[in-house]
């Protein structure tokens, strides 16, 4: 473990030098993947793991298991430099960070289960001086309740023999490179010196800037910001409830409303998707049930609004003798293949369980070989096989469709793409 140095970073005055630190990081997805790549990057020694064996041998081929813009030649560059590396079991390192999912059960209750497991796993490659950080979105108490008391071992004390700390990430899906390094980042520290040793790890190589505060407290902010979001968002998904009851065009209205100085109103669409704003609101609701009535009643309306749209289709499919329903999109957001909590695959899903009609499904950023669930085909089949066409995700490939072949289609524009 390096040593302590007047003037270096954080109130400890901790240098984290590149070429002298290694780093751990559980798990190598969305997230683990390319923190880890960054570092190795500019010039930490990276150690990753995964318990899947496949993800494993991909990255030590320097290959990359998903999709995130010029995270393949980052990852090539780091494994073949030697600065990373992958396996199935972790090692002690000066930074241990915990990069695993966590999801909600169908109850709507947090699965901690991979936290867990990464903590029992680290716990004999603890050794005296590491900064254990948790990254994963977690519920309040998370970084106290489970990772120090299932990954530091007894005989250490927190604050003075090792430390911890919660740094959730903060990064956009088609942006992931950039925003690690430029966004700021919340650090909250189990004690102060924990804060402190947390914040001189990120300022080693993230632009922004790093907010110390309580662990507890860089959790609730995390969930914070997306319930915020959440929130916003089913706002919009009832106005276009209502706009289309009232047989109006939803987004003409937001943009009118948004005309006023202090009105912002967000866009509608199919539901609310991805690994953060569709789950993180239920952390709290979870975490206080008495106290977010607002935060679970967005998180209804925005779980609603998928059967809505699987209704509206049905609705339009009986005038249909044979319904060929084209579905444009499975990502839960334009121009990725993050296919998590998407509303998109969900109203697909549903379309073909309750047997509406044959379903013509174009996804261009999932490769069909990694997606075996259903057939996935060329944007010009689903345009020539279908009576109906349902943007369900607003990918750019979809909003140059020519008029002329949208004006020979049932339409169903979740999107407000083709006003």
């Amino acid at each position: 473990m390096n040593s302590e140095s007047a003037g270096g970073y954080g109130s400890g005055g901790h240098f984290y030098t590149p070429s002298q630190t290694t780093v751990c990081v559980m798990g190598l997805g969305y997230i683990g993947l390319p923190t880890g790549s960054v570092l190795a990057t500019k010039g930490f020694h990276v150690h990753g793991v995964d318990v899947r064996p496949d993800v494993v041998d991909t990255i030590n081929r320097g290959d990359i298991h998903i999709e995130e813009p010029d995270l393949d030649v980052l990852v090539r560059s780091a494994v073949n430099s030697g600065q990373l590396k992958a396996s199935h079991e972790p090692t002690a390192a000066d930074v241990i960070m915990i990069c695993v999912p966590t999801p909600i059960r169908p109850d709507h209750s947090p699965d901690l289960s991979y936290v867990e497991q990464a903590s029992d796993a680290i716990r004999p490659h603890v050794k005296p001086g590491c900064l254990v950080v948790l990254e994963s979105t977690s519920p309040p108490g998370t970084t106290e309740e489970i990772v120090v008391k299932r990954a530091i071992p007894p005989e250490l004390t927190v604050g003075k023999d090792v430390f911890v700390a919660h740094c959730p990430e903060r990064v956009l899906p088609g942006r992931i490179l950039l925003e690690v390094v430029q966004n700021d980042r919340v650090v909250g520290g189990v004690t102060p010196a924990c804060g402190a040793r947390a914040k001189a790890f990120y300022e080693s190589f993230v632009n922004g800037a790093v907010l110390v505060t309580s662990a507890t407290a860089a959790e609730l902010t995390k969930l914070v910001e997306n319930s915020y979001r959440d929130v916003n968002i089913a706002f919009a998904n009832e106005l276009s409830l209502m706009a289309e009851k009232f047989d109006v065009d939803v987004w003409e209205i937001i943009e009118l409303a948004n005309r006023h100085p202090r009105v912002n109103i967000l866009s509608p669409g199919p539901g609310v998707g991805g690994h953060c704003i569709s789950v993180d609101p239920w952390f709290l609701v979870h975490a206080a049930p008495e106290r977010t009535p607002l935060i679970r009643t967005a998180r209804e309306v925005n779980d609603a609004k998928p059967h809505h749209v699987v209704e509206r289709i049905k609705r339009l499919a009986v005038q249909f003798a044979k319904p060929q329903i084209g579905c444009l999109g499975l990502a839960y957001k334009a121009d990725v293949d993050d296919l998590r909590e998407s509303p998109s695959l969900d109203i697909v899903r549903a379309l073909r369980d309750e047997d509406v009609g044959q379903t013509l499904v174009c996804e261009p950023y999932v490769r069909p070989e990694r997606f075996t669930e259903f057939p996935l085909l060329p944007l010009s089949d689903v345009l020539a096989g279908c009576n109906i066409l349902a943007l369900l995700t607003d990918h750019r490939q979809f909003k140059d469709i020519p008029h002329r072949i949208l004006q020979e289609k049932v339409l169903v524009d979740t999107r407000g793409v083709w006003r």
